[in-house]
């Protein structure tokens, strides 16, 4: 199958995908459902992780300047109504939240960058600015100290801790910012195999999931990856070889080969791509969604990479967003349109907005006018 072959097949597959996320919008709190059996359940709530993520759908889509104020409105006070005054934290109602390091770094981080694309600001300060932050943050030894006390026996889980963490570098004045930076890249580069160019341990899905967290550091302070070129051959054996069963382990590979830029010969880009999709088309539901896992959607998204491969000895504790059943899942909606959108990019082919996407708006409305 050559790439066009392989990219009709692909739009093929979002065919009532937008129906879908329309269908979980919360008119009420202006905020997105993980899932179908979420909304039916009154013990769940729409959740700023879901939320964020139909925000990336839609900005993937251009459909962020096409937004109707009130709908605009509507987003902003979601993510301000999440804020503790208290903290600077963003918090859903879920009390477990809390206790996960990565789901608090991820709802600061998903709510502050959609309050900003959306024109809107947070409430109150941030947890450095309120000295809410961990202890570890407030010196390079501790930082350092906290680290090399995280496991990565499942390199997906500990480097996801460690990428989480940097939340806090993120919102230190300058000159403790860029120390902070330098300790942290010469610690990973210390750390990194050199054989293969990835991190920590697990099965080579759960390595280069890990290899993925990291990059959100390396992206987000402006520097390059080590040992590119052997990350690259990681990934490439690994999708020749091993076996798909979570919509994470085909957005990792993609998402981290798009930032590391190597130069990848035709004949393997048309492979990747290929194999690609054909992973995606297992996950696609006849809700017209996608599901995280291949045999039902993660009831609890936050320790299904945890459970899924390897033994980790701090397991966080389950948040539950939906039932887990066979269905479509944000998680997974979010993956699939950045997957897309890479895969166009890898191959140097100009992305248009999947097709239905301009209906939703529209969708949304009819929504509203049920309620």
């Amino acid at each position: 199958m050559n790439l066009t072959d392989s990219f009709e097949k692909l739009d093929s597959l979002f065919e009532g995908f937008f129906e879908w996320l329309a269908g979980q919008y919360d008119p009420i709190t202006g905020g997105f459902y993980y899932a179908k059996s979420s909304i039916s359940d009154s013990s769940f709530t729409p959740d700023i992780e879901s939320t964020a993520q139909a925000l990336n759908i839609l900005s993937r889509n251009e459909l962020l300047t096409k937004m109707p104020v009130e709908l605009r409105a509507k987003f902003v006070s979601f993510f301000q109504n999440k804020q503790d005054p208290e903290t600077g934290y963003f918090l859903d109602e879920n009390p477990h939240m809390k206790d996960d390091e990565v789901m608090v770094s991820r709802a600061f981080n998903y709510s502050v960058n959609s309050l900003d694309r959306l024109g809107g600001s947070p409430l109150y300060p941030s947890p450095v600015e309120l000295n809410q932050a961990p202890h570890y943050v407030k010196s390079e030894e501790e930082y350092l100290k906290k680290w090399k006390s995280i496991s990565l026996v499942n390199s997906w889980r500990g480097c996801d801790l460690l990428a989480s963490s940097c939340m806090y570098i993120g919102q230190m004045e300058q000159e403790k910012q860029e120390k902070m930076i330098q300790i942290a890249a010469k610690y990973l580069e210390s750390i990194q195999d050199p054989q293969t160019g990835l991190w920590g341990e697990g099965s080579m899905y759960v390595r280069i999931s890990g290899t993925f967290k990291l990059h959100t550091f390396y992206h987000k302070f402006g520097l390059p990856m080590p040992r590119v070129e052997k990350m690259y051959q990681s990934i490439l054996h690994c999708l020749r070889t091993e076996t798909v069963k979570d919509m994470c382990y085909i957005r990792n590979p993609i998402d981290l080969l798009s930032y590391i830029n190597v130069e990848i010969p035709s004949h393997e880009l048309e492979e990747i791509v290929q194999i690609t999709v054909n992973n995606i088309e297992k996950l696609k539901r006849p809700d017209g969604g996608f599901s995280r896992e291949i045999d039902h959607s993660p009831s609890a998204p936050n320790v299904a990479q945890v459970k899924a491969d390897e033994f980790y000895p701090d397991m966080p504790v389950a948040v539950h967003l939906g039932k887990g059943l066979y269905e479509g899942d944000m998680n997974a909606g979010t993956q699939t349109t950045l997957i897309r959108l890479q895969l166009h990019k890898l191959a140097g082919k100009k992305v248009i907005p999947i097709k239905g996407s301009r209906r939703f708006y529209e969708l949304v409305e009819n929504r509203l006018q049920e309620k």
